[in-house]
């Protein structure tokens, strides 16, 4: 009954969106993004209102020292112990702040809440620290289980609410840390990693930004700019035709461009984009979206969240440059292909991918 309520709120909100161009006073087509609504809110929240509290199967990424570090995830990581590895987690977590932010009146919001402060205790945060303070721990999850803890402490930084300086507080021990090892560790790496998967630098690095940003730490936001140029700023025909491969759920090109339009200004980003990808700006450009063969196997169904990781850089990209808008509707195609797909009961992409349709349907 749940699949078919789902499905249901997926056609209505898809059906409110089939007219999608308006006219303007110059007779010009507007393409409209696709949004989140309080329907879609209550059917997503689900995935990760679940999945913060089950503990197995659980991907550690530890590595041991001896056989004493050797222990159950909720002991390793009381706050972060869900969702099948420490990032998805994380984002999960962000996932449930971002909805009852959104949406206070929710109906699982006390639930939110109630799950949000007891993951999220001092305490808890407190065992995780000391777990990133361990010798053999210094390079867990980078970078992007390091962009995905800022990223929430940014959305609580962001909400007005009591319960959101708790939390923000209780986090920020952990976010500092963090945020002191991003200061540490992108001048030491000379060249950046240009991968559709976790590691891909040019993801990571937007996130950070925004949350040096929101929280006004000026010496990484300039960390951020300043590698972000030297990385990227030269870059010139990106080979767009290689994507995705075939465990992609982040488009290396277009996961830079995302970067490069916060750190260039309009005019730098507009001449950058220009060389750096001059095939998009055709207004008959076409983007296939990534095909799951089997949402069962954990890697393969990784393309879901391509397609919702292409559309927010795509919406990201038409939103700076007005002359872009066509990439409106190939943002909105690829939403609409895998969002049907968001409650298949398959645990391998329930865990992780309603995060990434958060962030394709809202603005950032």
């Amino acid at each position: 009954m749940r699949n078919i309520l789902f499905c249901s709120a997926i056609l209505a909100m898809l059906s409110c969106q089939q007219n999608i161009e308006k006219t303007t006073t110059e007779d010009k087509a507007v393409i409209q993004r696709l949004m989140l609504d309080a329907s879609m809110a209550d059917q997503l929240v689900v995935l990760p209102l679940s999945c913060i509290d089950i503990e197995y199967p659980n991907k550690l990424n530890q590595v041991i020292g001896d056989k004493t570090d050797l222990k159950p995830p909720e002991i390793l990581h009381p706050a972060f112990y869900g969702c099948f590895d420490w990032h998805s987690s994380v984002h999960g977590h962000w996932s449930l702040v971002r909805l009852v932010k959104a949406f206070p009146e929710m109906e699982s919001s006390e639930r939110i809440i109630n799950g949000l402060v007891g993951h999220l205790s001092a305490e808890n945060i407190a065992k995780e620290l000391e777990y990133f303070d361990d010798e053999l721990s210094q390079g867990f999850e980078r970078m992007y289980g390091w962009a995905w803890l800022l990223k929430l402490s940014e959305e609580l930084h962001n909400w007005q609410d009591p319960v959101a300086e708790e939390l923000e507080a209780n986090l920020k021990p952990l976010s500092e840390l963090i945020a002191n090892r991003v200061k540490e560790f992108l001048p030491k790496l000379n060249y950046p990693i240009r991968v559709g998967t976790h590691t891909n630098t040019a993801f990571a690095m937007t996130m950070i930004y925004d949350y040096a940003s929101a929280v006004a730490d000026i010496e990484l936001k300039q960390i951020v700019v300043k590698r972000a140029r030297e990385y990227f700023s030269k870059d010139m025909n990106c080979p767009l035709s290689w994507e995705p491969s075939g465990y992609d759920f982040l488009s290396p090109c277009l996961e830079e461009a995302d970067l490069m339009r916060r750190v260039l200004s309009k005019e730098e980003f507009n001449n950058w984009l220009s060389e750096f990808l001059p095939q998009i700006l055709d207004p008959e450009f076409t983007l296939t979206p990534g095909i799951v063969s089997d949402r069962t196997d954990g890697h393969l169904v990784h393309l879901d969240g391509l397609n919702y990781s292409r559309a927010w850089c795509l919406y990201g990209i038409a939103e700076t440059l007005p002359e872009y808008q066509h990439l409106i509707k190939i943002a909105n195609k690829h939403i609409e292909h895998s969002l049907p797909n968001m409650r298949d009961g398959n645990y391998q992409g329930g865990h992780w991918l309603a995060s990434f349709a958060l962030l394709a349907l809202s603005n950032q």
